[in-house]
């Protein structure tokens, strides 16, 4: 108690206050604009790091952190771009109900979603990180590929209405993820002798043409200019009984986005599109969702903000980031002197309150930016579109070319922009399509490791109880969403 009672002292003081709003900010910045992530935030941004103290240094790197990842939401709702990854999936619900004329709703209903998402995984991070983490990193190759099978098993729940389209997006995601070295043996797939192939098609050039490039391509061919905006919104723009409605939506949500932030290699772009996909399965109204469902919003900021917490267990507790951004945090807490691991806790107890603490401050602060924001972010949108495009064209060109230094990204990214209105144009949904981008390469790696250390094969699936019952709960996903496709197209017929 006496050591806590010591790190909040150090925290509550005026240098490392402003630095926790400061880094906040820049992670919402570099959130929000498209081609930025809050990767990008905590890297540029470390090496100032290296002039602070260790409680500082910490302080600012998860501000920008839980900054950066909130951020996503105010593009993705108001220009239908993903400022990140994880905001992905809010641009299949946020952005529609904005062009309806409610992107302050929008934005009140995800800051909401954000602040649930991120205390409850704080929650969580203070209870039982050692022990979710060491049960984590107990489970063998072939639970890992039974997980991500029945991650991509979502893709016929995610295509419900339209099967055959989906399921031909989701094949053409996982044809995109076979280009380059392969995982394991490194063999070139699909490279056609270009260099810049080797790597594969990275994630943010992708992102950029399907979402940006895309999107702005069929707004300037419409004649229809957005409704009028409602500003007119009181509080946040939900009332309490929406709100108790969406309890279980949000707690399913951010178990789902701790529960990816855990495993190391998913985390938030993940679990934002998973948690859409099971908010739309167990939906009164799925036939709502794409077209403005506060639903599927509650559901993907819950868990990309959820993931958060998540992804620091494994940092703090086995010293193994849960995604990128918690690997950058990794060398920042080594330049520190600070080595996450087992040991942390029992060795520098300090340094694991301070995390906590700044966690817990970030979430706070970030909301209360947010809210105070939410009716001046939508003003973007009164900004005429020749000028509004241009902006953004630039924006993702900058952000593609900044991923690797390398103008071959801005060419992927046109091009994934050329097929993404071709797609959007002919009713392909493109959640499934990113769901199986992000999610073959993984399911490939944890499958091949598993076959070259098991002698019984595929039957390995079946002699593992975990990996055996994530199989069966899948192919009862895959059946019955099925069947219900049928049904409802029998009835339609």
């Amino acid at each position: 108690m006496d050591n806590l009672i010591l790190i909040i002292q150090q925290i509550f003081t005026f240098n490392t206050i402003i630095l926790l709003l400061l880094g906040s900010i820049i992670g919402l910045i570099f959130g929000s604009l498209p081609g930025l992530t809050a990767t990008m935030g905590v890297a540029v941004l470390l090496p100032i790091t290296f002039s602070l103290d260790a409680i500082e240094g910490i302080v600012l790197l998860i501000g920008v952190y839980v900054g950066g990842i909130s951020g996503g939401l105010v593009a993705a709702t108001l220009l239908g771009i993903p400022g990140t990854p994880s905001s992905i999936a809010t641009t299949f619900d946020a952005y529609p109900m904005s062009k309806n004329g409610e992107p302050v709703r929008a934005l009140g209903i995800g800051i909401v979603g954000s602040f649930v998402g991120g205390i409850l995984s704080f929650i969580i991070l203070i209870a039982i990180a050692p022990i979710i983490a060491s049960l984590a990193v107990k489970l063998s190759q072939f639970d890992y590929a039974a997980l991500i099978f029945f991650a991509l098993a979502l893709i016929s729940v995610l295509s419900r209405g339209n099967i055959i389209k989906g399921i031909t997006s989701g094949f053409i995601g996982l044809s995109i993820a076979l280009i380059g070295f392969a995982p394991i043996d490194r063999s070139q797939r699909f490279t056609f002798g270009n260099i810049n192939l080797g790597s594969g098609i990275e994630l943010l050039p992708l992102m950029l043409g399907l979402f940006a490039i895309a999107i702005i391509l069929i707004s300037v061919q419409e004649k229809e200019e957005n409704k009028e905006i409602n500003f007119k919104v009181k509080g946040l723009g939900i009332s309490l009984k929406e709100f108790f409605e969406n309890t279980w939506n949000m707690i399913r949500s951010s178990i789902i986005g701790i529960g990816f932030g855990i495993l190391p290699g998913m985390g938030s772009g993940i679990s934002n599109i998973i948690s859409y996909a099971q908010a739309k399965q167990s939906s009164k109204k799925p036939e709502d969702f794409g077209k403005g469902s506060p639903e599927g919003i509650y559901a993907t900021e819950t868990a990309n903000n959820a993931s958060i917490g998540g992804a620091l267990v494994p940092l703090l507790a086995l010293g193994i980031p849960g995604d990128t951004v918690t690997a950058i945090l990794l060398g920042g807490f080594v330049i520190q002197g600070i080595q996450p691991g087992p040991l942390l806790m029992e060795q520098n107890p300090g340094v694991v309150q301070a995390v906590y603490i700044a966690f817990l401050l970030s979430i706070i602060v970030v909301f209360f930016i947010q809210l105070f924001g939410m009716r001046l972010f939508p003003l973007i949108l009164k900004i005429p579109k020749n000028y509004l495009f241009g902006i953004l064209v630039v924006l993702s060109a900058v952000g593609a070319f900044s991923n690797s230094n390398n103008t071959f990204d801005i060419w992927v990214m046109l091009v994934f922009g050329v097929i993404g209105y071709v797609l959007m144009r002919n009713n392909y949904p493109i959640a499934p399509l990113i769901l199986g981008y992000i999610l073959g390469p993984l399911f490939e790696t944890y499958l091949r490791r598993a076959l070259m250390n098991s002698p019984n094969g595929m039957l390995g699936f079946l002699t593992h109880p975990i990996a055996a019952i994530l199989v069966i709960i899948t192919f009862i996903v895959i059946i019955r969403t099925f069947y219900k496709e049928i049904k409802e197209y029998r009835q339609v017929a």
